[in-house]
């Protein structure tokens, strides 16, 4: 299990409403009307977090749900504008793969993993929406693949090598550079 990040850290301007559905509970009088909200909330810079907001108004479930995604913010960590490998993701009936792509390929996705991965700031990703088409189980399905990504400076440490003996010096060279400018915004965004 990740930490809990800090939202007040990130500038949230991306906010996505993935699906608002009508929902009813039957009561002794009859049936009261709702309503249910998936948000998605990011940065676009790797920030990144989903909830689910209900209220018996449609604004109302938006707004408590753009505050459920702000508390479950996730870190994805980024390698140039894709992912760094491959992951199969499961949550429910849901099956989600993530596939890292070229730059130019653009977001290859529906659009419940396409709200998550844009609002991340992945801009090249190849991904592919197996078994279940509900929206909610599929959000959280790329949430929890988004989350078990590792970046190469994780992997070496955790190997006790040095990035260069596992990529090669060019490839060193280019995730510190990303790490550079992620670095760079995070303290733009504090300041």
């Amino acid at each position: 299990m990740r930490k809990r990040i800090d939202p007040t850290r990130f500038d949230l301007d991306k906010e996505v409403v993935v699906q608002v559905k009508r929902v009813s509970k039957v009561v002794k009088g009859g049936k009261r009307f709702g309503f249910a909200a998936l948000v998605v909330v990011g940065d676009g810079h790797g920030a990144v977090g989903v909830g689910i907001g209900k209220a018996s108004d449609n604004t109302d479930a938006i707004r408590k749900g753009n505050e459920e995604a702000r508390k479950n913010l996730i870190r994805v960590p980024l390698m140039g504008s894709t992912i760094p490998h491959d992951v199969n993701s499961f949550y429910g009936a849901a099956h989600v793969v993530l596939k890292p792509a070229a730059p130019g390929t653009g977001v290859i996705a529906g659009s419940a993993v396409r709200a998550v991965v844009e609002c991340a700031g992945i801009d090249n990703i190849i991904t592919k929406s197996i078994g279940s088409a509900n929206k909610i189980n599929i959000v959280y399905a790329t949430m929890k693949g988004l989350a078990n990504l590792f970046n190469a400076n994780q992997v070496a440490r955790n190997r006790g090598k040095e990035v260069v003996e596992l990529m090669g010096r060019k490839a060193a060279a280019e995730i510190e550079q990303a790490a550079h400018r992620v670095q760079n915004t995070e303290e733009a965004q504090a300041e």
